[in-house]
């Protein structure tokens, strides 16, 4: 056997990972550039040493408190409200994501998505032994509804996952699609992945709307994001008690610590004012797609805070061209696209500069 023993489907690949650089301007893993105001860190600080006093026993191990707060916060965006008992969290949306195929994926069972989409999906339906299929988007990345119907009737999956908006395209589905695929999936979980939720534009619902009428359905969301809390690590779901329930089956004992209740707790608190540089970014990234589009690139339309532009012969050389001018971007998508998150104003100018510069030198 060769050594170490890992699993032989493992062997020889990469874990997954943005590059982590030291550049001045960067702009490829969709974190919100303004941090947290001194007085919510003065909060998030004596939270966090109020937490410590206690750290020689276990953490609440059902986060009561924060469900409650997480389940005050969703209710905003659905007319029928939120319950703490509709709400889990974990850490990050990818343990979210990880703990829902533990317990609705595995053995025997299928989980399905449909590219270009967020590449840790297949990871999770890989570390769970949970068989992957991807449908394919249509040309414009939207979803093609009848095609997306049709595959779901065929592969039968446990599990849909669904990014709403869509990572890395930006593009938001609508809400019909949703409850069509809720239909079609049977019992089998549709998960929408709301990661970027807060970034929609005017008049695009959430999918917690639907929540009342579908019991399969999953809205998932994160504080990474638009609550500037990437460091934090705090993913949570909205759902039927009874899937909170199950996911209570396979999650590790006291999964979130003390500090890390305390300090989720304390940036709620301050919900206004983390949230409150969402409308400049939306400005912001809207202002990019027409600048993007009048310089002849193909632009998607983002319901997010990143941008996916192209079309590019040589993706990598671009991408190279404008890290050596200090701005780093991601080089994630279909093949000839590039990703570029949303900053202030000062990095947006910045990486305009950068490109037409590129631009000016591969010309």
């Amino acid at each position: 056997m060769t050594w170490p023993p890992l699993r032989e489907e493992l062997r020889g690949i990469e874990p997954y990972g943005a590059p982590q650089l030291d550049v001045p301007v960067q702009l490829n893993v969709n974190e919100n550039p303004y941090g947290p105001s001194p007085a919510c860190v003065a909060d998030i600080a004596t939270s966090a040493a109020e937490a410590a006093v206690t750290l020689n026993r276990y953490p609440d191990r059902e986060f009561v408190a924060l469900r409650q707060s997480l389940a005050w916060y969703l209710s905003r965006d659905t007319p029928a409200g939120i319950v703490p008992e509709q709400v889990w969290a974990a850490n990050g949306s990818n343990e979210v994501m990880l703990q829902l195929l533990q317990a609705f994926g595995g053995p025997g069972r299928t989980a399905v998505s449909f590219a270009p989409t967020y590449s840790m999906y297949p990871e999770y339906a890989r570390d769970t032994n949970t068989r992957w299929v991807a449908g394919r988007r249509a040309d414009d990345f939207s979803l093609d509804l009848d095609a997306a119907r049709d595959l779901v009737k065929t592969e039968q999956p446990s599990v849909i996952l669904l990014p709403s908006p869509n990572n890395p395209t930006g593009t938001a589905l609508p809400p019909e699609a949703v409850g069509e695929l809720c239909e079609a999936a049977g019992d089998g979980l549709v998960v929408v992945d709301e990661a970027y939720g807060e970034f929609r534009r005017e008049g695009v619902p959430s999918a917690l709307e639907l929540l009342p009428s579908y019991r399969n359905l999953v809205v998932t969301r994160t504080m990474s994001k638009a609550f500037a809390g990437a460091g934090l690590r705090l993913g949570y779901l909205a759902a039927a008690p009874e899937i909170c329930d199950a996911i209570r089956v396979v999650r590790l004992p006291y999964h979130l610590s003390a500090v890390t209740q305390a300090v989720a707790l304390a940036a709620l608190r301050h919900a206004p004012e983390l949230l409150g540089k969402v409308d400049e970014l939306r400005a912001e990234r809207d202002a990019l797609v027409t600048w993007l589009r009048a310089e002849g690139y193909d632009v998607a339309d983002s319901d997010a805070n990143f941008v996916l532009f192209g079309r590019f012969a040589d993706r990598h050389a671009v991408w190279q061209g404008l890290l050596d001018r200090g701005v780093l971007i991601r080089e994630t998508g279909p093949d000839g696209w590039l990703r570029v998150s949303v900053g202030t104003p000062d990095e947006m100018a910045a990486f305009r500069a950068a490109l037409s510069d590129v631009n000016g030198e591969r010309a």
